[in-house]
C-alpha cells in the first residue's frame, strides 16, 4: 500500500522560510512526477510547483523566485523550500505524485496535507 507522508508545516512570521517534506512508500516501482499544491479555505486545490516526467521543474506565477521544489530519487523524497513567505500563502498545503507500484500500473496519490499559517 503506497502512502504519501508529508511533515514540515507549521507557523511562521512573514518573510520567514519553511521546508516542506514528502516521503512516499509502499511497493513503489516507479515516481514519474511529482509535486505540491495547497488549498485555501472554501477554494480549489492549486498548483505550487511540481516536477513532471521531463524533469524540469513548474511554478505557480505566485511564488516564483521565493519557493524550490527538489527531489531525493534514492529516497523517494520530495521537498519544497518556501522562503519569503508571506500571509497570503497561508493555506493546507498536499504533496502528490504520479507513480507505478509492483501490482498495478500509474496512479495519482496525495500527502494528508499540512497546515502552513503566515501571520505575525
Amino acid at each position: 500500500q503506497v502512502q504519501l507522508v508529508e511533515s514540515g508545516g507549521g507557523l511562521v512570521q512573514p518573510g520567514g522560510s519553511l521546508r516542506l517534506s514528502c516521503v512516499a512508500t509502499g511497493s513503489i516501482f516507479k515516481i514519474y512526477a511529482m509535486g505540491w499544491y495547497r488549498q485555501f479555505p472554501k477554494k480549489q486545490r492549486e498548483l505550487v510547483a511540481a516536477i513532471p516526467s521531463s524533469g524540469d521543474t513548474i511554478y505557480a506565477d505566485s511564488v516564483k523566485g521565493r519557493f524550490t521544489i527538489a527531489k531525493d530519487t534514492a529516497t523517494n523524497t520530495w521537498y519544497l523550500q518556501m522562503n519569503t513567505l508571506k500571509p497570503e500563502d497561508t493555506a493546507v498545503y498536499y504533496c502528490s505524485a504520479a507513480l507505478s507500484t509492483h501490482q498495478a500500473g500509474t496512479t495519482d496519490y496525495w500527502g494528508q496535507g499540512t497546515q502552513v499559517t503566515v501571520t505575525s
